[in-house]
């Protein structure tokens, strides 16, 4: 299962929130099963259409995903998977 780490920004609204492996084949399978631990977690990652929303990143390994529509990105077991949220205003 790949290991997911989180930006600590998500642990404001999620304070048990932690580094942990979660089932997925591809990204949004990966959202949708930390979505079931974590209730509403996905909606301040992805948008109401699914798309990764424009303040988030996430990264398999070095790598930023490339479909940030579908999030159909393959994830392998051995995989560490970043979802950073960046902060905005000033």
């Amino acid at each position: 299962m790949p290991n997911v780490k989180f930006t600590p920004n998500l642990k404001r609204f999620y304070p048990d929130l932690d580094t942990g492996q979660f089932n997925g084949e591809n990204v949004a399978e990966l959202l949708d099963n930390i979505n079931q631990k974590y209730s509403g977690i996905k909606d301040y990652i992805v948008d109401e259409q699914g798309e990764l929303r424009k303040h988030v990143n996430i990264f398999i390994g070095n790598e930023m995903v490339k479909d940030k529509i579908k999030l159909t990105d393959h994830l392998s077991d051995d995989d560490e998977v970043y979802i950073l949220q960046a902060l905005s205003g000033g």
